[in-house]
């Protein structure tokens, strides 16, 4: 029997919460509201998504060590750019074991994931394809044949499609475990012929220094991080780290992190009381100190003021 939902999700914080198996925080960087439609089933073992998102955003994600990941783009229109290198729509990720990494977008996208238990996922690759699919070092881009691509992007269409509109059919224990097992095949068919194009020794060096980047925002969430600092603590130049953020993320660390600070603000204003806080006390709190600097970007951001956030009633 497997588990399928439809859901659309209006705000980023509803959006991460919704990844299973994954850590995310979703930072939208475009003026129009960020929106993210998913399709998800969970059949026994292998659990797939298609995911449709409104609007560029930097993602950080963090796997989990006990499931295998795969990606592809569904449609070839949008563009995702993961650790540093764009996803041609002819191939594939192969996420490796436990990957934790930084992607963005420039506009709308559409992409699809698939995941199974590390172990289930090794044995398929034996059983049908006589092929190692334990889960890579570091990251893999895969090109399989254009025959094997479409056939697979066709079926996880079908399923998908069954989800919404024939959900119940999926709670057919027949029908689930037969469209299950296709899936697997067609995914390990995939990736048994394919070409591999292996990160350079400069993309591994630049992907660990994002992590420590992301690191330094992890242990320090309710405290504003400035680029000197973040140099400092993980011993790069600014040159350096303005380099692999304008690769990993598509904007400079100054940008980026004044970026995630409002977006933390204007959660917490979405959050408080009015009675018990003002908009400066939040404002300062995420190193704002202009306040009418800060008034103005937030407008520019959120379509309102945040003095309008912070009076709305909760809904």
């Amino acid at each position: 029997m497997s588990l399928s939902t439809v859901q659309t999700y209006l705000k980023p914080d509803e959006a991460e919460a919704a990844y299973t198996a994954t850590k995310v925080d979703i930072t939208p960087t475009g003026h129009a509201p960020y929106t993210m439609r998913v399709v998800r089933v969970e059949f026994e073992s292998l659990w797939i998504q298609h995911v449709a998102e409104g609007g560029p955003r930097i993602k950080h994600a963090a796997q989990s060590p006990t499931r295998t990941f795969v990606k592809f783009l569904t449609v070839p229109r949008g563009n995702i750019v993961i650790d540093g290198a764009a996803l041609p729509f002819q191939a594939m990720l192969r996420h490796s074991q436990g990957h934790r990494y930084y992607d963005y977008t420039a506009d709308a996208v559409q992409w699809a994931s698939m995941s199974l238990p590390v172990e289930q996922f090794a044995s398929a690759g034996i059983a049908i394809g006589g092929c190692d699919l334990l889960p890579p070092r570091d990251p893999l881009v895969v090109i399989p044949s254009a025959v094997a691509m479409t056939g697979l992007r066709q079926l996880h269409s079908e399923a998908s499609a069954l989800a919404q509109h024939a959900p119940w059919l999926l709670a057919v224990p027949e029908v689930a475990h037969g469209l299950e097992q296709s899936l697997i095949e067609a995914l390990v068919g995939c990736l048994n012929q394919s070409e591999v194009n292996e990160a350079s020794w400069g993309q591994r060096c630049h992907e660990t220094i994002m992590r420590r980047f992301h690191g330094i925002l992890e242990n320090n969430p309710n405290r504003p991080i400035y680029v000197p600092e973040i140099c400092a603590a993980i011993r790069v130049p600014e040159r350096t780290l303005r380099y692999c953020c304008q690769d990993h993320l598509g904007l400079s660390p100054k940008r980026y992190l004044q970026l995630r600070r409002m977006h933390q603000a204007h959660r917490a204003l979405n959050a408080a009381i009015a009675a018990k806080t003002t908009v400066t006390e939040i404002a300062t709190r995420f190193g704002f100190w202009h306040f009418s600097r800060f008034a103005g970007t937030y407008q520019s951001i959120f379509g309102e003021l945040p003095s309008v956030t912070l009076h709305r009633p909760p809904r």
